[in-house]
C-alpha cells in the first residue's frame, strides 16, 4: 500500500510517499480501506518534532518507527474484520480517530472495533467526514462535558476559524449559549456564517480587555493563556485551553485556591462522542468547513499550507480518487 512517510524531523518535504506492508489484523480490529484523511495543526507539529519535551514520546533524535506514519482522522470502507469483530462488516463507510497509534495517511489502516469509530454520515462526502472526527469530537468534549455550557452563559472562542474552533461556534450555540468568535479579519464572514453572536478580530480588540464579560473562554489554539485571559472571565468562569503542560499546573491551582477555574483534558476516546457528531451533522446541525484538498502524492503541499498558519477550518488528503 501507499502511505506518507517521514523518517526524520523537519520541514514539510520530510514526508514522502513511499510503499509500505499493509497493517496486520488482530481479532478485535477492523481494515479500513482509507478514502479520505487530514492533515492537522498537531501533526505539523509532530513532524516538525515539536515541543521538544514531545520527543520523548516522538523520538529522541528521529521519529520512532510506530510513528513515521502519521494521520489521526480517517474515513473509508471496511475491508475485512477481525474474528471477535461483532459492530461492522466489510463495506461499512465508516469515519474515526487514531489517536496515539497515528497511521492515518495511508491506503489502509487499522482500528479497534471498540474504539473511536462510527459509521460515517450519509450526507457526507468521505473528505468532509475525515474532516468531521477529531474537532467536532473535541469541541464537544470540552464545551459539552469540560465546560458545561448552558443557555443563558457567554461563550467566548479563540480561534474561531480553526479546525476545532469553527465547530466550537456551531456547538457552542447548539447547547443554548451567547457565543463569541475570536478570529483574524480574512475569517470574519466565516465565523458570523457559523452563528456567532459577536465576532471579534482580534487585529483590532482584545479580548482580555473585556472585563467580567465571559462564563467560558475556549481557546482551542492556546494563543492566550489564563494569566492574560483571567480578568474577562466572571465569577466561577472557565479557561479551556486544548494544550499546554503549564495549563495541567494551573488547572490543579485553579481547582483549590480560585474562583476562576482552568479546566483541561484529553479527548482521545471518541467512541460515544462520534455517533452524536454524526447525528448532528445529519440532521442539518453541525456544518463542515473544508478549506483545501489535496491527493496523497501532494501531502507534503498540505503540510506546508497547515504550517503557513492560514487555514480555515480543515485541510483534507484523498487517498482514493
Amino acid at each position: 500500500m501507499r502511505a506518507a512517510v517521514h523518517t526524520r524531523f523537519g520541514h514539510p518535504d520530510v514526508v514522502q510517499v513511499v510503499d509500505a506492508p499493509l497493517p496486520v489484523l488482530r481479532a478485535g480490529d477492523v481494515l479500513i480501506k482509507v478514502h479520505a484523511t487530514t492533515v492537522t495543526s498537531a501533526e505539523t507539529a509532530m513532524r516538525r518534532g515539536e515541543p521538544l519535551w514531545g520527543r520523548v514520546i516522538l523520538g529522541l533524535r528521529r521519529p520512532r518507527r510506530r510513528l513515521r506514519t502519521l494521520g489521526l482522522e480517517v474515513s473509508g470502507v471496511v475491508e475485512s474484520t477481525g474474528p471477535a469483530v461483532t459492530g461492522f462488516r466489510p463495506g461499512d463507510e465508516v469515519f474515526g480517530f487514531t489517536g496515539f497509534a497515528v497511521g492515518g495517511h495511508a491506503e489502509y489502516v487499522r482500528l479497534p472495533a471498540n474504539g473511536s469509530l462510527a459509521r460515517k454520515p450519509a450526507n457526507l462526502t468521505f473528505a468532509e467526514a475525515a474532516a468531521a472526527v477529531d474537532g467536532a469530537s473535541t469541541a464537544l468534549f470540552f464545551l459539552r462535558d469540560k465546560a458545561k455550557a448552558r443557555p443563558g452563559q457567554r461563550v467566548l472562542i479563540n480561534g474561531a476559524a480553526g479546525s476545532i474552533g469553527t465547530y466550537a461556534v456551531q456547538l457552542a450555540k447548539h447547547l443554548g449559549a451567547e457565543v463569541v468568535g475570536v478570529c483574524g479579519p480574512a475569517n470574519v464572514d466565516l465565523v458570523q456564517s457559523l452563528g456567532a453572536d459577536e465576532v471579534i478580530d482580534y487585529t483590532a480588540r482584545d479580548f482580555t480587555a473585556d472585563l467580567d464579560s465571559y462564563d467560558v473562554v475556549f481557546d482551542t489554539v492556546t494563543k492566550s493563556s489564563f494569566s492574560k485571559a483571567r480578568h474577562a472571565l466572571r465569577k466561577d468562569g472557565k479557561y479551556i485551553p486544548t494544550t499546554g503542560l503549564t495549563n495541567n499546573l494551573w488547572a490543579l491551582y485553579t481547582s483549590l485556591l480560585a474562583d476562576k477555574r482552568v479546566v483541561t483534558g484529553m479527548s482521545v476516546n471518541k467512541r460515544a462522542l462520534l455517533p452524536v457528531i454524526r447525528d448532528l451533522i445529519e440532521a442539518g446541525q453541525l456544518r463542515v468547513v473544508v478549506d483545501r484538498t489535496y491527493p496523497l502524492a501532494q501531502i507534503a503541499e498540505a503540510h506546508r499550507y497547515v504550517d503557513s498558519g492560514h487555514k480555515r477550518g480543515n485541510v483534507a488528503i484523498t487517498v482514493v480518487d
